[in-house]
């Protein structure tokens, strides 16, 4: 599990944590304004993300299920027919509407200004993240995740080249960094499109039904989003609080997510081990275990590490604290999570992360009245245990239990028969 769940890790800290740090970083000289705006836009770019997730997480399961079984092709092929509808639904709409969305969601009118210059480029260049997304979700499907790491490492290695170029170099600020990110993912996209060509061949004609692919990652890409939507509701509560409060936020949120993709990375490897009918271990006391790991180290940095992004990291490092009663029912949550998802239960987990947050946006806002925006971060915390709770009690979610489901072995040829037989974590 580690050894397949490492490269994933990688991947996620450098495609989706790294990127958005390093924008935060290198905006930092333009002050708090330009801090908080990538923040909000950055948030956005997760919700859209879940979106698409229900594609890339339906590719991952069905290739990992008929991996060495049946033929590729016709899901790859409506894999790009759905990527090229949910591209034009969400980049075209989004952004036509980047002014009235940035004056939502920040908390002044520059920097509201700010945010609407990054989505005019962030927003268009969505439909280059989508196609990254469905590449590596072929690819580990068919247990590769070591290529979907050198990719994300690539992307990370341009960003930071280009960023300061493009920032302070051509004068461009906060849009600098929303066209130096998506130029890097454009040309990571090249390699990646290389390397599917080479391990998922055109070895059948016609199309899969789309249903079954969004069908499958439906679930997942609902948890998400629901994560996403009340992640754009808590940056409005925390903006009443003032830009320093929402730039700390922002700042300690970043930091915090180089811990969360832990477990993420878990859940990913549960889903993928799972759907190839695999062992996948204990997830839940592997993803609790995580939690307390995390919020002790989070604990550790957090000082040293706000301060890179302000001169007053005290906002970040109260949120940081605080996290500590959140990360360790989430961990647990979200590792267990990749079991649900692959064996067809992904729904019962989407209700459970649905109660947590009918606990959590009511607390949130009661909360923070009474105790300022400390109550928002003790919000967080019932909201994931309440989560917690209803995901445990789902069968197939206890550690140690194999899941069964639509990618149970049952009728699957022998390991030795299969194309890709064993966890590869290799091209």
């Amino acid at each position: 599990m580690i050894r397949l769940a490492f490269p994933i890790y990688v991947e996620l800290l450098t495609a989706v944590v790294a990127v958005s740090v390093i924008d935060l970083l290198w905006v930092s000289g333009l002050g708090e304004g330009a801090v908080a705006a990538v923040t909000v836009a950055t948030t956005t770019e997760y919700l859209a993300l879940g979106l698409f997730l229900a594609v890339q997480t339906g590719i991952t399961v069905l290739v990992g299920r008929r991996d060495g079984r049946a033929p590729l092709a016709p899901l790859v092929r409506t894999g790009w027919l759905l990527w090229a509808a949910v591209s034009l639904a969400v980049a075209v709409p989004g952004v036509l509407l980047r002014e009235p969305l940035a004056a939502l969601l920040a908390a002044d009118a520059p920097t509201a200004a700010l945010t609407a210059g990054y989505y005019l480029i962030s927003l268009a260049g969505l439909p280059v993240f989508f196609a990254q997304c469905l590449v590596d979700g072929v690819l580990k499907g068919k247990g590769n995740t070591r290529t979907p790491m050198r990719n994300a490492l690539i992307c990370n290695a341009l960003v930071i080249v280009l960023d300061p170029l493009f920032i302070y170099g051509l004068g461009m600020g906060v849009q600098g960094a929303a066209l130096a990110t998506v130029l890097a993912r454009l040309a990571t996209l090249g390699l990646a499109l290389i390397s599917l060509v080479r391990q998922a061949p055109a070895d059948a004609p016609g199309r899969a039904p789309a249903w079954e692919i969004v069908r499958t990652g439906l679930p997942m890409s609902g948890d998400f989003l629901a994560r996403a939507l009340v992640g754009m509701v808590l940056v409005d509560v925390v903006a009443g609080f003032g830009v320093a409060a929402q730039a700390g936020y922002g700042i300690g949120s970043k930091i915090m997510l180089a811990g969360v993709m832990v477990f993420y990375a878990l859940r990913q490897a549960t889903m993928i081990r799972t759907a190839r009918s695999e062992p996948a271990g204990r997830p839940l006391l592997l993803g609790l275990g995580a939690g307390v790991a995390v919020a002790a180290v989070l604990n550790l940095v957090a000082a040293p590490v706000a301060g890179w992004f302000t001169a007053d990291p005290g906002p970040a490092v109260e949120f940081l604290r605080w996290m500590t009663l959140y990360l360790v029912p989430f961990g647990g949550l979200i590792a267990a999570g990749g079991v649900l998802q692959a064996s067809g239960r992904g729904g019962r987990l989407l209700a459970a992360t649905l109660a947590g947050f009918a606990v959590q946006l009511p607390l949130a806002y009661t909360l923070s009245s009474l105790l300022g925006v400390t109550g928002v971060w003790v919000s967080m915390a019932a909201g994931a245990l309440v989560s917690l709770g209803g995901a445990v009690l789902t069968p197939g979610a206890w550690p140690g239990r194999r899941a069964g489901g639509p990618g149970s072995a049952r009728g699957r040829e022998p390991r030795s028969t299969r194309t890709a037989a064993g966890p590869r974590s290799g091209p």
